[in-house]
């Protein structure tokens, strides 16, 4: 991987916290589905929580193709993080344990982590899109 790469990777993945929102977009039909959900970012992997019954998860089922973006800002200047790839539905209860166990706000929503409620989605994501504070042109790589 050539060094500007490596470097704008790293500029990149500086802006995750381990609990951010972001606006996570499904496709229902033809038509997408936009709304804001907490992206959280563990063990340099991109999980979101949700209810098992919610749209998302019909959503996903139906096509697993997902995009997020991460606004922030910079003094006054804003920019975004777009990533765009695959949304997995995990059932193993390990995993969902281990995320359970490091979600600050698990328990307000659920129990345990074998609650038939709660659904954990990893984004696995392939390409990124940035543009950085002030900038005019955004980026785009290839994970």
């Amino acid at each position: 991987m050539d060094e500007k790469l490596t470097k704008l990777k790293k500029e990149v993945w500086g802006h995750f916290k381990k609990e951010q929102f972001v606006f996570l977009s499904t496709r229902q039909g033809d038509k997408p589905r936009v709304r804001p959900v907490t992206l959280i970012y563990f063990n340099d992997r991109f999980w979101v929580t949700t209810g098992a019954n919610s749209a998302k998860i019909k959503q996903i089922k139906g096509n697993a193709n997902i995009e997020f973006c991460l606004m922030f800002k910079k003094g006054e200047s804003s920019g975004y993080i777009r990533g765009a790839g695959l949304a997995n539905i995990i059932e193993d209860i390990k995993i969902k344990k281990l995320l359970a166990d490091n979600i600050s706000f698990f328990k307000g929503y659920w129990e345990t982590p074998d609650d038939p409620n709660f659904a954990l989605v990893e984004l696995v994501i392939r390409e990124i899109e940035y543009l950085k504070p002030e900038g005019f042109l955004a980026e785009r790589f290839l994970l």
